[in-house]
């Protein structure tokens, strides 16, 4: 019996999620067909998956963006249509011919197109955190409103997800759940002097020891901001209080994350560092397929360790931690926002690397307390939000090393 294709979206195709994802797709083609890929300005990438997957629609920022890929693609004979723009996002994300999304966007421009999936009842491969950190009450409210499936890709809840009880519901207690421990590589930085913070330069941060990520999320890696927006997305994911959340500094990434039960027993979920298998895991649900990640060798491993992370060395997470005991979602939002105004900044070397948590800081500072009670106000916040912070940097510029 021929089993029906998953017709898949892929928002953020060209990024490393989506790229993982359709590598898993194309060992898998019998299960699998791509209705839209989309991407922001990388033109030259999205016309060779266009090529290689020949998805109905292709999606891109803005008008000059479309005319560049709508030239490459005719010349390549590819049928393929071309839009772009916000609406276009949604548009691919909510249509009835789609049966899932991978939301895979990075940043507080992954939200919208989340919410219209939510709002049709799709599939949701959850990989962009800043869903949940900027509009988590709200993103949530939909899923569960219209019947939407949320599956969380990154690896850490992903962890937690095939730790916990298949048939969770959202009660710690009822579970038998004591806490969620998220891991953390520590990130590039994890031994160096504290003294030499102010120096690291952008080209030093975005090698991350373990994982192969964007430039982006590399930094976040490097602060701990990334844990930091994990816990607040766990948070929403499985409905977890800060109390009941603990973080681990675990250099060798290879438990991806633990549950710890009220027994206590620890249930952990291990392998390679390849996001290939929590993308594998959802997309196969409810069974386990192939991944192409190489299996984990146990033989080879010199040892596993643990650490509580050091606030000093990462304040970031300190910051993130103060949000969420706060539970406001303007804070959030605040942190979100400004965090990926001073992570651009950095990389673009006007300012250091220690300015990254002394302008989230100071966004929190101005406006934490903000009220907000619909995503339409959150949106207008992190506007308000990404212009201050914009201020700050031009008052802190300074000229840094390669």
């Amino acid at each position: 019996m021929n089993q029906k294709q998953t017709v898949l979206t892929i928002l953020g195709a060209t990024g490393s999620i989506g790229e993982n994802t359709l590598d898993v797709v194309a060992q898998h083609p019998e299960r699998f067909r791509v209705y839209a890929l989309t991407a922001h300005r990388q033109v030259d990438k999205l016309a060779e998956l266009c090529e290689r997957f020949v998805p109905a629609y292709a999606v891109v920022a803005d008008e000059t963006a479309a005319r560049s890929l709508r030239a490459r693609l005719q010349a390549a004979s590819v049928a393929t249509e071309v839009l772009f723009g916000a609406e276009a996002l949604c548009a691919v994300a909510s249509s009835t011919e789609v049966d899932a999304v991978m939301a895979a966007i990075v940043g507080a421009a992954g939200l919208l197109p989340a919410m219209a999936a939510a709002k049709a009842a799709k599939t949701i491969y959850l990989a962009n955190k800043e869903t949940l950190v900027v509009g988590g009450a709200w993103f949530m409210e939909a899923v569960h409103q219209h019947g939407a499936r949320l599956l969380p890709i990154d690896s850490e809840h992903n962890a937690i997800f095939q730790s916990l009880p298949r048939n969770y519901a959202g009660d710690l207690d009822a579970a038998g759940v004591a806490s969620l421990i998220l891991t953390a590589s520590g990130g590039p930085f994890l031994h160096t002097e504290l003294r030499d913070f102010a120096g690291i330069t952008p080209t030093q941060a975005v090698k991350h020891p373990n994982w192969r990520m964007g430039h982006k999320i590399s930094i976040d890696s490097a602060t701990m901001m990334n844990k930091g927006l994990e816990l607040i997305e766990a948070r929403w994911l499985f409905n977890a209080p800060a109390t009941r959340m603990e973080v681990l500094i675990h250099p060798q990434s290879v438990v991806h994350s633990m549950v710890r039960y009220q027994d206590g027993s620890v249930l952990a979920q291990m392998g390679t560092p390849d996001m290939r298998i929590p993308i594998a895991y959802c997309l196969g649900l409810p069974e386990r397929m192939t991944s192409g990640a190489a299996p984990l060798d146990f033989a080879a491993l010199s040892g596993l360790t643990f650490a509580k992370p050091d606030f000093r060395r990462f304040p970031c997470l300190k910051l993130a931690y103060d949000v969420l005991m706060a539970d406001a979602p303007a804070a959030s939002c605040v942190l979100n926002a400004a965090n990926e105004v001073a992570v651009a900044a950095f990389l673009a070397k006007r300012i250091g690397f220690t300015d990254i948590a002394a302008l989230v800081d100071a966004a929190l500072q101005r406006h934490g307390s903000a009220q907000v009670d619909q995503i339409e106000s959150v949106l207008d916040l992190d506007e308000q939000v990404r212009a201050t912070a914009q201020v700050w940097v031009r008052n802190h510029h300074r000229i840094l090393p390669d």
